[in-house]
């Protein structure tokens, strides 16, 4: 079986749009949680929310805005970035083993709203001809294979949070067993809308706004936490055959070794302990490491009542006596929620710990839930640990868990 690297990422963020400028300002714990005000014709609705400063008129020509929805536009952004980080060039015959994964949750929510608003406020026999192909949720994915004349698989997920760590493990996959030589993979989400807020708003799980200090309002593991906060954004990382990728000279930031995924089949939105665990376990056993030479675990960790106890007991359940020792943080509480592309972004934050030997730390956690009693690195990020595999999870809606864990480039 093949070995697969990591040669490229490439982010858009509510932190920015470069990696190393997004990594440093979480290890100095920036947030890029804001207030919100969403504007209908038939109201407005304020929140809170991390969300990415984009102007598509400086990435794309006003031709090709009409027909791509932000969140393809997030994902071709995105892509570029990750394939200039890569240097890579292919020749025609290489892009017959080249493809992209690419994870979203809930897809083109921009353009669908609007033709929903279309149609009834403002005309009823009239919408963008259009409609269907930005809507689509493998349009991301689409636009990134044809930018690139990618030939391999060309594949997307859809499994909530989950989304683009599932994209990302199958992506390795393809090359670990010999189907591709080079995946592009990730994810990408643009759902702050009117309509979506107002449904997550209803579903009783968003942060209660901080009124003195709306950026600290995403408190994981905290005993004052109120529930997760929205965002938007994209991720992706360059996954190439190892012996191609040192042959051609490339940055290598970190080796994946391990990818699992399980499902909890008992409840849409209650966690799994068991789950999650076994989600982790089978991550393991893959990667063949023990539970203690994993030396950084980036969490899931939205916020929410249920799920941070849950997912500090599966750790516990999981490693044992070792979970005490491991620093684990949650950057969610800077970066906020992206769903379908949270994954991908923590699994380059990972990445980025590992190449820059430094945790980034949890935010606004000056009052530590008693049940969340591990070493959760509260509010300041640390620097000079030896990182050699860390470990990212993702625990969705739906019950899909999947974790990846990627090894030093220099172990």
């Amino acid at each position: 079986m093949s070995r697969v690297v990591v040669t490229g990422l490439g982010v858009i963020s509510p932190l920015g749009n470069v990696p190393d400028d997004l990594f440093a300002r979480l290890m100095a714990a920036e947030s890029g949680i804001r207030p919100i005000v969403l504007d209908r014709p038939r109201g407005r609705y304020s929140n809170i929310a991390a969300s990415v400063t984009f102007d598509p008129a400086q990435h794309f020509p006003p031709q090709k805005i009409n027909h791509l929805d932000r969140v393809s536009q997030f994902a071709l952004v995105a892509a570029a970035a990750t394939w200039t980080s890569a240097a890579i060039e292919l020749r025609d015959q290489d892009k017959h083993r080249a493809g992209v994964c690419l994870g979203t949750g809930m897809g083109a929510a921009n353009a669908l709203e609007e033709g929903y608003v279309q149609l009834l406020d403002r005309d009823p026999d009239r919408i963008k001809p259009l409609t269907v192909l930005t809507v689509m949720n493998n349009a991301p994915a689409a636009h990134i294979a044809m930018q690139y004349g990618l030939k391999g698989p060309n594949l997307t997920f859809s499994c909530a949070c989950s989304s683009s760590t599932v994209a990302i493990g199958e992506a390795y996959r393809q090359i670990k067993h010999g189907y591709a030589d080079i995946m592009i993979a990730g994810g990408a989400e643009a759902l702050l809308t009117f309509g979506l807020f107002k449904a997550w708003d209803a579903l009783r799980v968003l942060a209660i706004a901080d009124q003195k200090n709306p950026s600290a309002s995403c408190r994981p593991f905290s005993k004052n936490r109120s529930g997760l906060v929205l965002g938007e954004g994209a991720a992706m990382v360059m996954l190439e055959e190892r012996d191609r990728a040192i042959q051609r000279g490339a940055r290598i930031y970190g080796e994946v070794v391990g990818y699992s995924s399980s499902n909890d089949p008992s409840h849409l939105t209650k966690p799994s302990i068991e789950a999650q665990a076994a989600a982790m376990a089978l991550a393991l056993a893959d990667a063949g490491i023990a539970a203690d030479e994993i030396d950084y675990v980036n969490a899931h960790g939205t916020g929410t009542m249920l799920n941070d106890v849950t997912e500090t007991r599966a750790i516990k359940q999981v490693f044992g006596d070792a979970a005490y020792k491991i620093p684990i943080s949650s950057t969610k509480s800077m970066h906020g929620h992206l769903l379908g592309a949270a994954a991908a972004m923590e699994f380059v934050i990972a990445l980025l710990a590992m190449d820059k030997k430094a945790i980034p730390p949890t935010a606004h956690l000056d009052a530590p839930d008693p049940e969340c009693d591990l070493d959760y690195v509260p509010n300041h990020g640390r620097h000079g640990p030896n990182i050699r595999n860390v470990m990212s999870n993702s625990f969705a809606f739906g019950g899909t868990n999947a974790v990846l864990i990627a090894r030093s480039a220099t172990s």
